[in-house]
Protein backbone atom coordinates (compact mmCIF):
# COMPACT_ATOMS: atom_id res chain seq x y z
CA UNK A 1 0.00 0.00 0.00
CA UNK A 2 0.72 3.63 -0.78
CA UNK A 3 -0.19 6.67 0.61
CA UNK A 4 0.29 9.85 -1.56
CA UNK A 5 0.59 12.82 0.98
CA UNK A 6 0.29 15.82 -1.55
CA UNK A 7 -1.74 15.79 -4.41
CA UNK A 8 -3.93 18.53 -6.30
CA UNK A 9 -6.64 16.78 -7.86
CA UNK A 10 -8.55 18.94 -7.07
CA UNK A 11 -6.93 21.39 -9.75
CA UNK A 12 -8.15 22.74 -12.70
CA UNK A 13 -6.11 19.79 -14.65
CA UNK A 14 -8.12 17.39 -13.40
CA UNK A 15 -11.62 18.72 -14.27
CA UNK A 16 -12.66 16.34 -16.62
CA UNK A 17 -11.34 13.12 -15.24
CA UNK A 18 -10.84 13.76 -11.86
CA UNK A 19 -13.18 10.80 -10.24
CA UNK A 20 -11.54 8.49 -12.81
CA UNK A 21 -8.07 9.22 -11.62
CA UNK A 22 -9.04 8.86 -7.78
CA UNK A 23 -10.73 5.70 -8.48
CA UNK A 24 -7.90 4.24 -10.75
CA UNK A 25 -5.28 4.96 -7.58
CA UNK A 26 -7.99 3.65 -5.06
CA UNK A 27 -8.12 0.15 -7.30
CA UNK A 28 -4.08 -0.09 -6.72
CA UNK A 29 -4.31 0.00 -2.78
CA UNK A 30 -3.12 3.93 -3.11
CA UNK A 31 -4.48 6.39 -1.13
CA UNK A 32 -4.22 10.15 -1.14
CA UNK A 33 -4.76 13.48 0.61
CA UNK A 34 -6.03 15.97 -1.83
CA UNK A 35 -4.50 19.42 -0.71
CA UNK A 36 -5.86 22.77 -1.37
CA UNK A 37 -3.80 26.27 -2.72
CA UNK A 38 -7.17 28.70 -1.95
CA UNK A 39 -10.61 28.56 -0.50
CA UNK A 40 -11.65 27.36 -3.60
CA UNK A 41 -9.24 24.67 -4.09
CA UNK A 42 -9.62 23.59 -0.49
CA UNK A 43 -13.36 23.42 -0.35
CA UNK A 44 -13.22 21.16 -3.54
CA UNK A 45 -10.86 19.00 -1.90
CA UNK A 46 -13.24 18.52 1.26
CA UNK A 47 -15.90 17.74 -1.50
CA UNK A 48 -13.75 14.98 -3.59
CA UNK A 49 -12.61 13.26 0.03
CA UNK A 50 -16.21 13.12 0.70
CA UNK A 51 -17.57 11.43 -1.95
CA UNK A 52 -15.31 8.13 -0.95
CA UNK A 53 -15.49 6.00 2.29
CA UNK A 54 -11.70 5.62 2.64
CA UNK A 55 -8.21 6.25 0.86
CA UNK A 56 -8.98 9.75 0.22
CA UNK A 57 -8.65 12.93 2.60
CA UNK A 58 -8.41 16.60 2.35
CA UNK A 59 -5.96 19.12 3.52
CA UNK A 60 -7.32 22.95 3.69
CA UNK A 61 -5.24 26.18 3.52
CA UNK A 62 -4.37 29.53 1.49
CA UNK A 63 -0.78 29.24 -0.65
CA UNK A 64 1.11 32.42 -0.71
CA UNK A 65 1.29 32.91 -4.24
CA UNK A 66 -2.13 33.67 -3.98
CA UNK A 67 -1.69 36.14 -1.91
CA UNK A 68 -1.69 38.68 -4.54
CA UNK A 69 -3.00 38.95 -7.99
CA UNK A 70 -0.12 38.23 -10.34
CA UNK A 71 1.11 36.05 -13.85
CA UNK A 72 2.84 33.14 -12.04
CA UNK A 73 4.75 31.24 -14.36
CA UNK A 74 7.29 27.75 -14.31
CA UNK A 75 9.57 25.88 -16.73
CA UNK A 76 11.89 23.53 -14.76
CA UNK A 77 12.52 20.48 -13.09
CA UNK A 78 9.48 21.66 -10.73
CA UNK A 79 7.00 21.23 -13.92
CA UNK A 80 5.99 23.90 -16.74
CA UNK A 81 2.63 25.96 -15.60
CA UNK A 82 1.57 29.16 -15.86
CA UNK A 83 -1.49 30.96 -14.54
CA UNK A 84 -2.81 34.04 -12.92
CA UNK A 85 -3.89 34.28 -9.17
CA UNK A 86 -6.71 36.19 -8.05
CA UNK A 87 -5.35 38.34 -4.55
CA UNK A 88 -6.91 36.23 -1.71
CA UNK A 89 -7.67 37.73 2.10
CA UNK A 90 -7.33 34.79 4.28
CA UNK A 91 -10.30 34.18 6.09
CA UNK A 92 -9.51 32.81 9.52
CA UNK A 93 -13.37 31.80 10.24
CA UNK A 94 -13.69 30.53 6.57
CA UNK A 95 -10.68 27.97 6.77
CA UNK A 96 -11.80 27.11 10.54
CA UNK A 97 -15.21 26.28 9.42
CA UNK A 98 -13.35 23.87 6.18
CA UNK A 99 -10.91 22.58 8.83
CA UNK A 100 -13.69 20.67 10.87
CA UNK A 101 -14.82 18.72 9.04
CA UNK A 102 -13.82 15.10 9.78
CA UNK A 103 -12.22 14.12 6.06
CA UNK A 104 -9.77 17.40 6.95
CA UNK A 105 -6.37 15.93 8.53
CA UNK A 106 -4.08 18.67 7.99
CA UNK A 107 -3.73 22.64 7.17
CA UNK A 108 -2.17 23.43 3.93
CA UNK A 109 -0.65 24.19 1.81
CA UNK A 110 0.49 27.23 3.44
CA UNK A 111 4.10 28.38 3.99
CA UNK A 112 6.33 30.81 2.10
CA UNK A 113 7.61 31.54 -1.40
CA UNK A 114 9.92 33.78 -2.44
CA UNK A 115 10.11 32.70 -6.03
CA UNK A 116 6.98 33.79 -7.51
CA UNK A 117 7.39 37.45 -5.94
CA UNK A 118 7.02 39.93 -8.54
CA UNK A 119 9.83 42.00 -8.55
CA UNK A 120 7.91 45.52 -9.65
CA UNK A 121 6.09 45.50 -6.37
CA UNK A 122 6.99 46.34 -3.25
CA UNK A 123 8.91 42.47 -2.06
CA UNK A 124 9.35 43.36 0.89
CA UNK A 125 5.85 44.22 1.99
CA UNK A 126 4.73 40.95 0.13
CA UNK A 127 6.95 38.74 2.15
CA UNK A 128 5.63 40.42 5.06
CA UNK A 129 2.54 39.91 4.20
CA UNK A 130 3.26 36.04 3.65
CA UNK A 131 4.55 35.93 6.88
CA UNK A 132 1.44 37.04 8.47
CA UNK A 133 -0.55 34.74 6.99
CA UNK A 134 1.41 31.91 7.70
CA UNK A 135 1.35 32.76 10.87
CA UNK A 136 -2.61 32.81 11.57
CA UNK A 137 -2.56 29.30 9.48
CA UNK A 138 -0.21 27.74 12.13
CA UNK A 139 -2.06 29.48 14.76
CA UNK A 140 -5.85 27.87 13.20
CA UNK A 141 -3.60 24.26 13.01
CA UNK A 142 -2.42 24.81 16.76
CA UNK A 143 -6.36 25.65 17.71
CA UNK A 144 -7.73 22.54 15.90
CA UNK A 145 -4.96 20.38 16.60
CA UNK A 146 -3.92 19.31 12.90
CA UNK A 147 -0.58 18.89 11.30
CA UNK A 148 0.82 21.56 8.63
CA UNK A 149 2.00 20.97 5.37
CA UNK A 150 4.63 23.78 4.35
CA UNK A 151 5.48 24.78 1.10
CA UNK A 152 9.38 26.85 1.19
CA UNK A 153 10.73 28.11 -1.78
CA UNK A 154 14.01 30.23 -1.83
CA UNK A 155 12.41 30.96 2.21
CA UNK A 156 14.07 28.75 4.34
CA UNK A 157 15.90 30.93 6.52
CA UNK A 158 12.91 33.12 7.20
CA UNK A 159 10.61 29.83 7.16
CA UNK A 160 13.11 28.17 10.00
CA UNK A 161 13.30 31.38 11.91
CA UNK A 162 9.42 31.73 12.08
CA UNK A 163 8.73 27.95 13.20
CA UNK A 164 11.69 28.35 15.99
CA UNK A 165 9.39 31.11 16.99
CA UNK A 166 6.16 29.76 16.98
CA UNK A 167 7.48 26.09 18.71
CA UNK A 168 8.85 28.50 21.81
CA UNK A 169 5.13 30.38 21.64
CA UNK A 170 3.05 27.40 21.78
CA UNK A 171 5.46 24.86 23.58
CA UNK A 172 2.57 23.88 25.52
CA UNK A 173 0.45 22.66 22.55
CA UNK A 174 2.95 21.29 19.86
CA UNK A 175 2.84 17.55 20.26
CA UNK A 176 6.17 15.46 21.74
CA UNK A 177 4.93 12.48 20.62
CA UNK A 178 4.29 13.09 16.42
CA UNK A 179 5.62 15.27 14.14
CA UNK A 180 3.21 18.85 13.90
CA UNK A 181 4.29 19.31 10.42
CA UNK A 182 5.62 18.44 6.61
CA UNK A 183 8.45 20.10 4.44
CA UNK A 184 6.57 19.22 1.22
CA UNK A 185 8.97 18.63 -1.61
CA UNK A 186 11.90 18.99 0.30
CA UNK A 187 14.56 20.67 -2.27
CA UNK A 188 17.18 20.84 0.74
CA UNK A 189 20.57 19.39 2.49
CA UNK A 190 21.16 16.82 5.27
CA UNK A 191 21.48 19.62 7.32
CA UNK A 192 18.73 21.11 6.49
CA UNK A 193 16.84 18.32 6.87
CA UNK A 194 18.20 18.11 10.62
CA UNK A 195 17.21 21.22 11.34
CA UNK A 196 13.54 20.73 10.48
CA UNK A 197 13.99 17.07 12.46
CA UNK A 198 15.30 19.52 15.30
CA UNK A 199 11.34 21.70 14.98
CA UNK A 200 9.47 18.26 15.33
CA UNK A 201 8.58 18.25 11.62
CA UNK A 202 9.49 15.91 9.11
CA UNK A 203 9.94 15.90 5.24
CA UNK A 204 8.58 14.44 2.05
CA UNK A 205 9.85 13.70 -1.51
CA UNK A 206 8.34 13.67 -4.82
CA UNK A 207 9.06 12.45 -8.60
CA UNK A 208 12.04 14.63 -8.51
CA UNK A 209 13.93 12.36 -7.31
CA UNK A 210 13.64 9.99 -10.10
CA UNK A 211 15.47 12.27 -12.34
CA UNK A 212 17.46 13.88 -10.37
CA UNK A 213 20.63 12.82 -8.45
CA UNK A 214 20.66 15.78 -5.78
CA UNK A 215 19.07 14.47 -2.65
CA UNK A 216 20.41 10.71 -3.13
CA UNK A 217 22.58 11.81 -0.08
CA UNK A 218 20.04 12.82 2.11
CA UNK A 219 17.74 9.89 1.32
CA UNK A 220 20.44 7.68 1.81
CA UNK A 221 21.20 9.26 5.71
CA UNK A 222 17.93 10.52 7.02
CA UNK A 223 15.83 7.58 8.97
CA UNK A 224 13.56 6.29 7.13
CA UNK A 225 10.88 7.59 9.60
CA UNK A 226 11.79 11.11 8.79
CA UNK A 227 10.31 11.14 5.51
CA UNK A 228 6.94 10.64 3.20
CA UNK A 229 6.48 10.24 -0.24
CA UNK A 230 3.72 12.67 -2.76
CA UNK A 231 3.57 13.03 -6.49
CA UNK A 232 2.10 17.05 -5.96
CA UNK A 233 0.52 15.81 -9.13
CA UNK A 234 -0.22 17.48 -11.71
CA UNK A 235 2.88 18.62 -11.11
CA UNK A 236 6.62 16.78 -10.61
CA UNK A 237 6.07 13.64 -12.99
CA UNK A 238 8.41 10.77 -12.43
CA UNK A 239 10.26 9.04 -14.52
CA UNK A 240 9.17 7.14 -16.90
CA UNK A 241 6.29 8.99 -17.46
CA UNK A 242 8.00 12.61 -16.96
CA UNK A 243 6.54 15.24 -19.65
CA UNK A 244 2.95 13.79 -18.85
CA UNK A 245 0.20 14.83 -16.24
CA UNK A 246 1.43 13.61 -12.75
CA UNK A 247 -1.64 11.74 -10.74
CA UNK A 248 -1.43 9.58 -7.39
CA UNK A 249 -0.29 6.78 -8.45
CA UNK A 250 2.64 7.32 -10.03
CA UNK A 251 3.80 7.71 -6.37
CA UNK A 252 4.95 4.28 -6.63
CA UNK A 253 7.85 5.21 -8.25
CA UNK A 254 9.08 7.50 -6.01
CA UNK A 255 8.71 5.03 -3.39
CA UNK A 256 10.59 2.97 -6.50
CA UNK A 257 13.76 5.37 -6.54
CA UNK A 258 14.14 5.69 -2.85
CA UNK A 259 14.04 1.51 -2.40
CA UNK A 260 17.30 1.76 -5.11
CA UNK A 261 18.70 4.36 -3.39
CA UNK A 262 18.97 3.19 0.11
CA UNK A 263 19.38 -0.39 -1.14
CA UNK A 264 16.24 -1.79 -0.17
CA UNK A 265 12.72 -2.87 -0.68
CA UNK A 266 10.12 -1.21 -2.02
CA UNK A 267 7.46 -3.21 0.14
CA UNK A 268 9.78 -1.82 3.32
CA UNK A 269 9.29 1.90 1.69
CA UNK A 270 5.83 1.86 1.32
CA UNK A 271 5.31 -0.09 4.37
CA UNK A 272 7.43 2.56 6.48
CA UNK A 273 6.30 5.60 4.44
CA UNK A 274 2.17 4.69 5.43
CA UNK A 275 2.89 4.15 8.79
CA UNK A 276 4.36 7.36 8.77
CA UNK A 277 1.66 9.15 6.80
CA UNK A 278 -1.35 7.53 9.12
CA UNK A 279 0.59 8.40 12.37
CA UNK A 280 1.09 12.06 10.53
CA UNK A 281 -2.57 12.37 9.44
CA UNK A 282 -4.32 10.35 12.03
CA UNK A 283 -5.49 7.77 9.34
Amino acid sequence: MFIDTHAHVNFHDFKDDADEVIRRSLDNDTWMVLVGSEYKTSNRALNYANRYQKGVYAAVGLHPIHLEEQAVANNDENGDYSFVTRAEEFNYDAYEKLAKFEKVVAIGEIGLDYYHLDPTKNVSEAKRRQQEVFLKQLVLARNLDLPVIIHCRQAHDDLLSILQDFRKVYADFIPSDRPWGVIHCFSGDEDLAWKYFSLGLIISFTGLITFSKQWDDVLRKVPLHKFMIETDSPYMTPEPYRGRRNEPLLVQYVAGRIAEIRNSSVEKVAAATTETARQFFRI
